[in-house]
This record gives C-alpha cells, sequence and structure tokens, in this order.
C-alpha cells in the first residue's frame, strides 16, 4: 500500500522479533532511490539484522519493504536545500533513531546522508555508516559547490566509516578532503548491490518487437535518468551526428525524465520525443529486456559513485562507451570490456560509436569479456556478502569495545543487548 502523510511506517512486521536481531537502519533521500537498496537490504536480513528502510514516502518505499521483507518508514527529506524542512527531517529522524535504538545505521545519497549520520551522531548510535555513492559537488561550482563539499565533510565526521562505491570514488574523496584515508573504504571492486548475473544474461528479447525496430537495425542503448549530469545533452547531440553514417540507427533510452537540479530542458524533451529514430520507454521495472534489445550501451556521464547500469549491461554480453570520470571508469576494462572517452565531447561518442558499429567482432569479443569479468567480480552474493560480512565485524568491535568502556545513553544499552547472546555483536552470525 502507498505510503502518505509523514514519518509514517510501513506495516510490515520482521519475521522475528526485535531483541532478537541486530537492528539496523538504512536510509536514502527519496522513494525514487529504493531503487538501489533492491537486494541489499534483503541479504542484511537474511544475514540475521533486523532492517528498517527510511527515505521519503512513496511506493517505490512501500514497493521495497514488501518485495525485500523489511520495515519502512516515511520520512519527508528534500532533494534540494531547504533549510526549514531539512531541520524538520533532522528532528524527525533524530526522535525515531531515538526509538528504534539500532546497533547500525547506513545513510547515502547526498540529503540523507547528511541529515542521517547528524542524526544518528546526536542519538548515539553505536556504528555509523555514511555509504558514499557519488559526489554531486563534481559537477558544481561557486558557492554551491563550498556548501555540497561542507556537507559532505560534515556528513563524514559524523560517521565512523565511509564505504565508497568504487576505487577513484574513494580517490576523489581523499583528494577533495571529505575524510581522512583511515575512514574511507573500498569493499572488494567496488559497488553498493553487484548485478545479478542470472537475471541479466544474454537472450532472446521481444523488446525489439515492441519497440517498432527492424531486427537488422543498430541500437545503441542507454538505461538510468534522463538528466544533464547523465549526459543526455551530449548524447542526442551525437546521435543525430551517427545517423549520417548510419542511418537504421536507434537510440534506445531506458529511463524518466528526473526532476532533479540537473533536469533536461523542456526544449530537449520535446527533441527527444519529438525523435524518429529515438525510442523512450520512461520507467522501467525490468530492464533486462532492454538490454538484450542493444548492440552497445552508451553511458556519457559527468559523475558516478559506479554505475549499475554498466554492470547490468556486462552482464548482458553487450560492450559499453563510459567516460573517464569518477566511478564510471571503474566500470569498464578499457578496450577490453568496452571503451572509456573524456565527458563532454558529442565527437568522442559518434567516434566510438562507430568504431564498434563497423566491427561486429569487436563488438562480440567485448561483449563475452565484460559478462566474463562482472561474473567474476561483481556477481551480487558477492558484492552484498562482503557488506554483510564487514557490517557484523563492525558491530563485533563496537561491542568489544563497548565491553572495556561502557557508555551512557541509548548507544552503550545498544550495543550491549546486541551482544547479549554470544558476549559481542558476533551474536548476529
Amino acid at each position: 500500500m502507498p505510503i502518505s502523510g509523514e514519518s509514517q511506517p510501513v506495516s510490515h512486521a520482521p519475521r522475528r522479533s526485535a531483541p532478537e536481531r541486530c537492528q539496523i537502519v538504512v536510509g536514502v533521500t527519496s522513494a525514487q532511490s529504493c531503487l538501489l537498496l533492491s537486494g541489499r537490504v534483503r541479504t542484511l536480513r537474511e544475514a540475521g539484522f533486523g532492517v528498517t528502510v527510511v527515505a521519503s514516502p512513496g511506493e517505490l518505499l512501500s514497493q521495497t519493504a514488501r518485495s525485500q521483507d523489511v520495515v519502512a518508514l516515511g520520512i519527508p527529506i528534500p532533494r534540494a536545500i531547504s533549510p526549514v524542512a531539512d531541520i524538520l527531517a533532522l528532528a524527525k529522524l533524530w526522535w525515531h533513531l531515538r526509538r528504534l535504538k539500532p546497533a547500525l545505521t547506513e545513510f547515502s545519497t547526498p540529503k540523507a546522508g547528511l541529515l542521517g549520520t547528524l542524526a544518528a551522531k546526536l542519538c548515539g548510535v553505536p556504528v555509523r555508516v555514511y555509504l558514499l555513492r557519488g559526489l554531486k559537488l563534481e559537477t558544481s561550482t561557486g558557492l554551491k559547490h563550498r556548501i555540497l563539499l561542507a556537507a559532505e565533510r560534515l556528513a563524514a565526521s559524523c560517521a565512523h566509516v565511509v564505504l565508497c562505491n568504487s576505487d577513484s570514488l574513494r580517490f576523489k574523496a581523499l583528494a577533495l578532503g571529505v575524510a581522512p584515508a583511515a575512514k574511507l573504504h573500498l569493499l572488494g571492486e567496488g559497488s553498493s548491490n553487484g548485478v545479478d548475473a542470472e537475471r541479466f544474461s544474454p537472450g532472446p528479447s521481444d523488446a525489439r518487437n515492441r519497440l517498432s525496430i527492424d531486427q537488422d537495425s543498430p541500437v545503441l542503448g542507454f538505461v538510468g535518468r534522463l538528466t544533464c549530469d547523465k549526459g543526455l545533452p551530449e548524447l542526442i547531440e551525437a546521435f543525430d551526428t551517427i545517423l549520417l553514417s548510419e542511418p537504421k540507427a536507434h537510440l534506445l533510452l531506458v529511463g524518466w525524465f528526473d526532476e532533479s537540479e540537473d533536469a533536461l530542458d523542456a526544449k530537449l524533451r520535446a527533441r527527444i520525443l519529438r525523435h524518429p529514430r529515438v525510442r523512450y520507454t520512461g520507467f522501467v521495472e525490468d530492464t533486462a529486456p532492454y538490454y538484450r534489445a542493444m548492440d552497445l550501451m552508451v553511458l556519457p556521464t559527468w559523475r558516478e559513485g559506479f554505475p549499475n547500469a554498466v554492470l547490468e549491461a556486462a552482464a548482458t554480453g553487450i560492450p559499453v562507451i563510459t567516460t573517464e570520470c569518477t566511478g564510471s571508469r571503474d566500470s569498464v576494462v578499457a578496450e577490453v570490456t568496452g571503451l572509456l572517452i573524456p565527458p563532454g565531447y558529442p565527437a568522442a561518442i559518434v567516434e566510438a560509436v562507430l568504431k564498434l558499429l563497423r566491427n561486429p567482432e569487436r563488438r562480440r569479443t567485448m561483449g563475452k569479456a565484460a559478462r566474463a569479468w562482472v561474473c567474476q567480480h561483481f556477481g551480487n552474493e558477492h558484492v552484498l556478502g562482503l557488506a554483510a560480512a564487514y557490517y557484523k565485524r563492525l558491530l563485533d568491535e563496537a561491542a568489544q569495545k563497548e565491553i572495556r568502556h561502557p557508555a551512557h545513553g541509548f548507544g552503550g544499552s545498544a550495543i550491549l543487548a546486541v551482544g547479549t547472546a554470544g558476549e559481542s555483536a558476533g551474536a548476529c552470525n
């Protein structure tokens, strides 16, 4: 059922009573961002944690609660800077964390990362994780850049651990002084979710038929939010040039016009919707059939944490063209699983696309290498298992520290409760 109103928990109880489980709160800013949590919160629950997901109210939050078998809590958290609404959201987060008494919090996405980790620190949550999924400040300038950088530093200072989505993101965060090296951590090769290599696998698809695309037409694909930071203006400009050489080509845009600060303007939206060779799907729940309809994927992004869409495309056995920017450059093995290009250059997109379209054998070789690489390093069971094991270790270390140096307030009592059955947080095992 959809969530309406403010600070409203979804009626969805954990499988075991709270005292038997280590309580974790996982928070993101918008209900839409719950798409990032698919699999992650279920893995944490199956590892023995009681999980509550916090986000702004919305159907995707309710849907996450149902599909992942966790508890959801709707708290309106504005994406844009809004002092009054931000203070109200902080107060509600603080109140609910005092009520829930979690042993560990994981907040991510810019606003929830700031307000959530700050509220968790004020409440004395024993283990506080800031999951850094990307740096929005990379595409900002001037005063806004300074404000966003200060917010990132504050969020990191309130956390015990800043968990980075990719190696290049960790390097960038260190270079910007977001946090010291000792606080910045990377699990495995990166990614917050990994990829379901069985769901995203090569195979037949009826997507071309449904979209009225000929089977022999070259199809370039894009999956994700249709925004400026994702490089959509450059992609559309490049595609018109590509059509001069490949007039039968189609551009398949699998995603939605996101109402964010980097939203596409009305003129470009209209151009996309009217373009005779562009197919726009809007939001789709299952993207797998659309990857199978592509010959290659293009993500001309300006910033990432670690793009899930690239892993999904690679698992499907298609090469990816993406940029050398933070996060995106970790998602491709250059010249092996795909191509890396500089951001902001439509001509670079044209050159890379035509290079692969004109060499089907190279595309096939790259696609096979991409799937093998993803299966080796980014299977979701592996990636999510690393996160669950890491959180257990953090709780275990915090419990041992609490035994040596008892704290006061709910933080101390919570971590001692976590360790009741096994003398430490290892009781979660």
